[in-house]
């Protein structure tokens, strides 16, 4: 199960047979634009050419070094950590702020701490064991360095995919609940009540007064209208229901 969020409030998943890269590449072929995305190999084929940037996850950076520091009590790892949080504590500041007043915060003031960091990893890379989990970490965080970096210079992107993640929870409970799809079209009918469901929430509705508005009112509604039923054409209602847009 896949999952495409966007800055407009939508929220999709979808459904592949498997977890190779044609999934991503047929519903992003298209798209012109940065992704932000964990590291998976998968989707490297989306970057060729230019038209696609990647912009990556701090905090899969951040829990490579927190798992060091728990299992080894590591100081070097504990830096590390303070220094990624220090760029967190500038997100949580201009959280829900215009993108370019997101953008000239970071220029200022997380600028300078990614350049700081960039040295210090540079550093400190020399002075451990390649074949150390550390070491390993480290590379790991400057191979991805200019794709980590370029949320500092766009306030559209988020300093990492969390929102992804969370979104992806929901499978990950219902697969441990129900097990199975049963089927590919399963999976699939599964992926549109998710979509529903997440982008619903993402646009301030009850997902359960949202479905069940909608289902009282879709056998009435003109097919070549069913757009309006979508959770984007909807308005919360103060009373706890919903109300159609104007």
């Amino acid at each position: 199960m896949w999952v495409y969020l966007n800055s407009q409030g939508r929220h999709w998943y979808e459904f592949t047979e498997t977890r190779d890269r044609d999934g991503p590449l047929r519903v992003l072929g298209e798209y012109r634009g940065a992704i932000q995305a964990d590291a998976y190999a998968g989707f490297g084929k989306l970057y060729d050419g230019g038209r696609v940037i990647p912009a990556a996850c701090w905090a899969h950076v951040r829990r490579k070094f927190y798992e060091i520091a728990e299992a080894h009590d590591s100081p070097l790892a504990q830096e590390a950590l303070q220094r990624i949080g220090a760029l967190y504590a500038i997100e949580a500041e201009i959280r829900g702020q215009r993108p370019e007043v997101r953008q000239a915060t970071r220029q200022a003031r997380a600028g300078p701490l990614l350049e700081a960091l960039h040295v210090w990893l540079q550093d400190t890379l020399h002075q451990v064991s390649r074949k150390s989990a550390l070491a390993k970490a480290i590379s790991y965080t400057l191979k991805l360095w200019p794709a980590l970096i370029r949320y500092r210079d766009d306030g559209r992107i988020e300093i990492d995919n969390n929102a992804a993640e969370r979104a992806l929870r929901a499978v990950a409970l219902g697969r441990k609940n129900y097990l199975f799809a049963g089927s590919d079209a399963g999976g699939e009918r599964a992926a549109a009540i998710y979509s529903l469901i997440g982008t619903a929430k993402l646009n301030g509705l009850d997902p359960e007064a949202y479905l069940r508005d909608v289902l009282t009112r879709i056998a009435d509604h003109p097919v070549n209208r069913v757009d309006e039923l979508l959770p984007w054409s909807i308005e919360p209602n103060p009373l706890g229901g919903i109300e159609q847009a104007a």
